[in-house]
């Protein structure tokens, strides 16, 4: 993963590994890296959520993710993260009444859509997408970085313009937003450490969920809260996820879901599928 990503990483395992020294008990065996099982358990759409009382702004949003699809943008953007390319970082101005802005709700604690390296600059796919986005309306960009269970509450409050956070499409997320049109494909997947082999014979998510569910109530598994890994986990109606019998863990960031893995205080993680690869991959690369 790219240096800005890894430097976090870097943060985050030194903190934890202070934490595993002082715990005697802990459960690690030396495992300090981790692997994503390769098998997509849920089919989703990312969007970005708009403010339902400015019409305007979503179409010109639409208008916009066309363009940005049709003419290579996009895809360009998304290179940054998962092949070669190099991060710009996204500078956000001060928030300000009097000025022509547009506000954007974010976590960034999501890589490789949203995050920081703890300043002033974002970084990710969803924040290049913003910058631009904000070039194209003629306005100044301001980020507003937030817990992600409020991104599209701060919307419908008035707060922001547009929520843009890796949101998936979720209809209890409709009572404050309004979807724009997607423009990632997403899904769940499982993160397991490497000499861990309890899903090594899966073919299918048939085969993943079948051990998740013969699972003891006492399986704890990380999650970003918020998000669908949550509600995969714990179940969701609107979903249609009956959920599993093990302790749902919440964290604010998929990085320290896994680094708790990996410290041993829990036992697997599920997160979206392109941060779970991110954040095992700069791991590994230090390990």
């Amino acid at each position: 993963m790219k240096k800005s990503f890894i430097f976090t990483v870097i943060m985050l395992m030194l903190f934890s590994l202070i934490l595993a020294g002082c715990n005697s008990d802990s459960k690690v065996s030396g495992a300090k890296r981790a692997k994503v099982i390769d098998i997509q358990l849920t089919q989703e759409e990312y969007a970005f959520g708009v403010d339902k009382n400015q019409p305007e702004l979503l179409a010109k949003v639409n208008e916009f993710i066309s363009q940005i699809k049709s003419d290579g943008t996009l895809q360009k953007i998304s290179d940054k993260y998962f092949s070669d390319g190099e991060p710009e970082p996204v500078i956000s101005a001060v928030e300000d009444s009097s000025k022509d802005q547009l506000v954007v709700a974010t976590n960034a604690a999501f890589e490789p859509f949203e995050y920081t390296l703890g300043g002033s600059e974002y970084y990710g796919i969803d924040m290049e997408i913003a910058a631009l986005l904000a070039e194209y309306l003629g306005k100044e960009l301001v980020i507003k970085n937030m817990d992600f269970d409020a991104v599209c509450l701060s919307v419908g409050q008035g707060k922001a313009d547009i929520a843009m956070s890796g949101l998936t499409v979720k209809e209890d997320r409709k009572e404050y937003v309004t979807f724009s049109d997607t423009y990632y494909n997403a899904s769940q997947k499982l993160i397991v450490r490497e000499d861990d082999n309890t899903f090594d014979n899966c073919k299918t998510a048939a085969d993943v969920e079948a051990i998740l569910s013969s699972l003891s109530s006492d399986t704890k598994i990380g999650v970003q809260t918020g998000t669908t890994g949550q509600f995969y986990v714990e179940g969701d109606e609107d979903w249609g996820f009956e959920g599993y019998n093990v302790k749902c863990i919440g964290y604010k960031s998929g990085s320290l879901a896994v680094q708790d893995m990996l410290n041993g205080n829990i036992d697997f993680v599920i997160i979206d599928e392109a941060p779970a690869d991110s954040i095992v991959r700069a791991i590994n690369e230090l390990n």
